[in-house]
């Protein structure tokens, strides 16, 4: 009689699992599409060439590359937790984390829509070195939308087993995403304007 009750207990948990996860992969996918469309049509706005009085957010591009920063710093101190044992700091670092990442994806697309964007300078070598490591910071950050996305959920749903063998995707992307963000900035800045 255990046996049964226990088979029982497993199928309507697989079921309660294939409920969340049907629900929330047709969110996953809206999302992972529309974000990158919204934030690439947003891109090519620019308030001030409409005829808006606004003034440049020019302030902004030394902050959000410090949030990329944090970000990174905030993945490496959310694997320590979890290695150590802490879920709970493991996964107030993870919702920081992603909450930066919104953060940062708000501001950088406030500030294209205000300013012009600013050519990268350097040449030789470097100038090759800037564009290879933009580039796969774009791409990437395209590809950890739905990484992130699912990884939380199957964190949330509790699903550890299958969260812990997606962020081990997951994560190195997101932090070479973060990283890469504050090294572009780094690269690009002497060349802003003003």
């Amino acid at each position: 009689m255990k046996i049964l009750t226990w088979l029982i207990c497993l199928i309507n948990k697989k079921k309660m699992e294939n409920n969340i996860e049907t629900k929330y992969n047709k969110l996953i996918v809206v999302l992972s599409i529309a974000i990158p469309v919204v934030v690439a049509l947003l891109f090519g706005i620019n308030l001030k060439k409409m005829g808006f009085d606004v003034a440049p957010l020019s302030f902004l591009p030394p902050i959000y590359a410090t949030i990329n920063g944090a970000t990174a710093l905030l993945l490496v101190a959310a694997v320590v937790a979890i290695k150590n044992g802490n879920r709970k700091l493991h996964e107030n670092l993870m919702k920081t984390a992603i909450a930066c990442s919104v953060v940062f994806l708000g501001m950088y697309v406030a500030y294209h829509m205000t300013s012009d964007s600013t050519p990268y300078g350097g040449e030789g070598p470097i100038k090759y070195v800037y564009y290879f490591i933009l580039i796969t910071h774009i791409i990437l950050s395209i590809i950890i939308i739905p990484l992130v996305l699912t990884t939380y959920v199957k964190a949330w749903s509790q699903q550890f087993d299958k969260h812990k063998k997606i962020a081990k995707i997951t994560f190195p992307i997101w932090l070479y995403v973060a990283v890469t963000g504050v090294i572009v900035y780094a690269m690009i800045s002497p060349y802003y304007a003003g």
